[in-house]
């Protein structure tokens, strides 16, 4: 997917956030958006919205040294995941149809994201949870699941984490691969974060080699690539992912929440209508 315009006021935001969390500093503070603004100015450089984004934030890295600014943040979204956790698993044990349920936990986990809400409503979530699909391919995942031997999840935000734990149970027959960023970047979960939320019991988690808010396949090492090409089933998780897998040479699932008017409008959706969309190969 390309850069979007509407994208940059938003980014930028990200970055100023980012800077208060890591510097009380004004005048570092000063120094990080001025050069965040001139990465900006070179925004056509530029594949995608991840791909800006990554550059924006190494900035906030580099006149900081805090190399984690979003560390109690993912730490908040991950205790408050656990806390919902288990009614949540309780609800989903009295769905008759738990695989569509699961991939909604999963998607509706997605409103842990500190990169695009200030702040969080959690007496929401039972009601987001309830919310059906505005998009939701599950014929085509259970058609290919007759036949699956190998699943790959790449994951999103560190909050979301806990619920991909739903979801992953429901393919105890395959082998299960889950991926994470290489490095911490806004709140998007690393091995550390995935562990702790309990995707180890689940998966195989490994990291994409790659470092940006998004799987940009250039980047990422050689043994998440063969995987990637090779697994059976591909779920790609969030907006991110979405942004950098849209164009990508091979079928695949998204698994989101259509959070910005250009995703909602890319998709045919209502602004925050969960979409679980089939990708055939290009």
């Amino acid at each position: 997917m390309k850069l979007f315009l509407e994208c940059l006021p938003c980014i930028l935001r990200q970055v100023w956030d980012a800077s208060k969390m890591a510097t009380d500093d004004a005048a570092v503070q000063e120094q990080i958006m001025q050069d965040a603004i001139g990465v900006l100015g070179r925004y056509r450089e530029y594949r995608n919205s991840p791909h800006i984004a990554r550059e924006m934030h190494r900035v906030v890295r580099a006149h900081t040294g805090n190399a984690d600014p979003y560390v109690q943040v993912k730490q908040r979204d991950l205790d408050m995941a656990l806390t919902l956790l288990p009614e949540l698993e309780r609800q989903l044990l009295q769905k008759d149809d738990r695989l569509y349920w699961a991939l909604k936990a999963s998607a509706t986990g997605n409103v842990l994201d500190s990169a695009i809400y200030a702040a969080h409503d959690i007496g929401k979530f039972d009601a987001e949870f309830a919310q059906p699909f505005a998009i939701c391919d599950d014929a085509v995942l259970r058609q290919k699941l007759q036949t699956a031997k190998t699943l790959l999840v790449i994951g999103d935000n560190t909050g979301e984490t806990v619920f991909d734990c739903l979801l992953l149970k429901q393919f105890a027959h395959l082998k299960r691969t889950y991926a994470v960023r290489s490095a911490p970047v806004i709140n998007d979960a690393t091995m550390d974060e995935a562990l702790a939320s309990g995707l180890g019991d689940y998966a195989e988690v490994i990291s994409t080699g790659c470092d940006s808010p998004g799987v940009l396949l250039d980047d990422c090492g050689a043994d998440f690539k063969r995987l990637f090409f090779a697994a059976d089933i591909v779920i790609s998780k969030g907006q991110g992912n979405f942004e950098t897998l849209s164009d990508c040479p091979r079928e695949l699932f998204f698994l989101l929440k259509a959070k910005c008017p250009v995703i909602a409008h890319l998709f045919q959706v209502p602004l925050n209508g969960y979409v679980f969309k089939y990708k055939k190969d290009q």
